[in-house]
């Protein structure tokens, strides 16, 4: 339905060669990895799956092995569904299953030929009855890794990737990527390569859909904006262009207020589903993504029984006497920037000095990331606190189970500064019967492991990774060792919904 040409993207190390000289030599297939990649987009409007093969090359920096995405190749894009409802609160897994099969089978692909990626439930999808469930089934279906990933804040994450707004920072402009989706539209001001913050408001094209002219689903942020424009809406109710036209200048008018980082109206206050933009730095390129730009952008005409249409000519119209008209960029990606940010983004290999003792522990998958602050100077008891206080930042419940530590290690390789950071570890951790995975920024894995296990003698179900940077409140899914390199994949993912049983999903 919305078929675009993608070219063949590279990363930004413009110095480094970008083909090997003889990819059969064994020393350049320890430095290079290739990934099948699958992105699934289940969104309030639309679904649709991107199969990528990425490359990633170890840097070599200093103290370091962390490789790196430097080349992606769109293998096959899925045609855009209408995302399928039984009624307003059920998701029809059914057709939506029978979807996937088909892309798989279109892209001459099957799910055991997939390494890595994300399936992504997104905006008010992600809140219906069921989404949980699938989540978890097509998680478990789509490939030997990929990961259930949901949460507003990741979302606006992938489509800056995704749309290029994050590449397009590298230059020194600060960007605005404003993603508007079908239930909620994701901000993200990028600066320097990095997403400096980013907002969610619930504002869409698919908050009202309509079939013949009557209302057949409405959502509470939908309901919330027609009763500001004097607008009672109800399922059943009649609803022609000029009542949707209201419903999206409205919308139009909350989201501006955001986009200018100006004082928030009583509406925009009930529509917003985060704080606002923590940023107020210049901004030099404005960037839309998301089903409604394809309005914005000119390129999509026909109507959907929503209020996509309108929102996007609202947006387009306000545009043409904006101060940042004149900055209005066009992005990579439009409706497809989230499922393609995935597959870059949500994608992190451990370094080569990994200690996996027991490779029957992996993969292991939905680990809580507790972010471990080491203070100076360094000492045991400092260690053991650190660890303490990262664990009381979370929820009791999940702590007893599997878990990951991000320690962020500013100090050398030095036997005596690792040795304090064992016995600290050992302090806090020793005896825990569920697995602990200890994920270092610096390359010191390897040390890490051995010194615990046959120096301090912890009696720990232990997987440690390096090369990593993982933040609080993020989550992983930790993978098997991948052939030849030997490095594992992670997958990083926001809002996790707690494991549940999927056996009638899967019947």
């Amino acid at each position: 339905m919305h078929d675009f040409p993608h070219p063949h993207e590279h990363g930004d190390h413009e110095g480094e060669p970008q083909a090997p000289p003889d990819e059969t030599d064994p020393i350049w297939a320890g430095e290079r990895i290739e990934l099948q990649s699958v992105g699934i987009d289940i969104g309030s409007s639309t679904s649709h799956l991107t199969f990528s093969r990425l490359v990633l090359r170890r840097l070599g920096e200093s103290l370091s092995s962390r490789f790196r995405v430097v080349e992606r190749d769109v293998l096959h894009q899925s045609p855009i569904l209408l995302t399928p409802y039984r009624d307003p609160f059920l998701i029809d897994t059914e057709r939506l299953d029978s979807f996937i099969r088909g892309a798989y089978a279109r892209a001459g692909l099957t799910p055991d030929g997939i390494d890595t990626g994300a399936v992504v439930v997104t905006g008010e999808a992600a809140k219906k009855e069921n989404a949980e469930s699938i989540l978890s089934l097509f998680a478990r279906e789509a490939g030997r890794f990929v990961c259930a990933a949901a949460g507003p804040q990741l979302e606006a994450i992938m489509a800056a990737h995704g749309s290029g707004a994050v590449a397009r920072s590298r230059e020194g402009s600060g960007v605005l990527s404003v993603d508007i989706g079908g239930g909620t539209t994701k901000l993200a001001v990028c600066r320097d390569g990095q997403v400096a913050a980013v907002a969610v408001i619930n504002v869409g094209g698919r908050l009202v859909a309509e079939d013949r002219g009557r209302i057949t689903r409405l959502e509470e942020a939908g309901a919330l904006v027609g009763d500001e424009v004097g607008l009672r809406l109800a399922v059943g109710q009649r609803i022609d262009d000029t009542r949707k036209a209201a419903l999206a200048e409205r919308m139009t008018a909350c989201l501006f207020e955001l986009i200018d980082r100006r004082p928030f109206s009583s509406l925009t206050r009930r529509l917003m589903h985060t704080p606002p933009l923590d940023d107020d730095g210049p901004i030099d390129v404005l960037m839309f993504s998301g089903g409604v730009s394809e309005y914005i952008y000119e390129r999509e005409r026909a109507t959907f029984g929503d209020l996509g249409k309108a929102l996007g000519e609202a947006v387009r119209s306000r545009l043409r006497h904006h101060p940042l008209a004149g900055s209005l960029a066009t992005p990579l990606e439009g409706i497809r920037a989230t499922v393609i940010g995935a597959a870059q983004y949500t994608v992190q290999v451990s370094g080569s000095t990994i200690f996996t003792p027991q490779p029957d522990l992996l993969p292991i998958r939905n680990l809580p990331v507790l972010s471990v602050r080491l203070g100076e100077p360094l000492s045991v008891a400092g260690v053991a606190e650190a660890v303490r206080q990262a664990g009381r930042a979370h929820d009791p419940e999940l702590l007893d189970g599997p878990l990951a530590l991000a320690i962020r290690w500013p100090f050398g390789p030095s036997h005596s500064e690792l040795t304090l950071l064992g016995q600290g570890l050992v302090q806090a951790l020793d005896g825990r019967q569920a697995p602990v995975v200890l994920a270092f920024d610096r390359d010191i894995a390897r040390l890490m492991g051995r010194l615990l296990l046959e120096e301090l003698r912890a009696k720990l179900n232990l997987v440690a990774v390096d090369e990593l940077e993982l933040g609080a409140f993020d989550y992983i899914d930790v993978g098997e060792p991948l052939p030849v390199s030997g490095v594992v994949p992670v997958v990083v993912k926001s809002l996790v919904f707690r494991p549940t049983s999927t056996e009638t999903l899967l019947e």
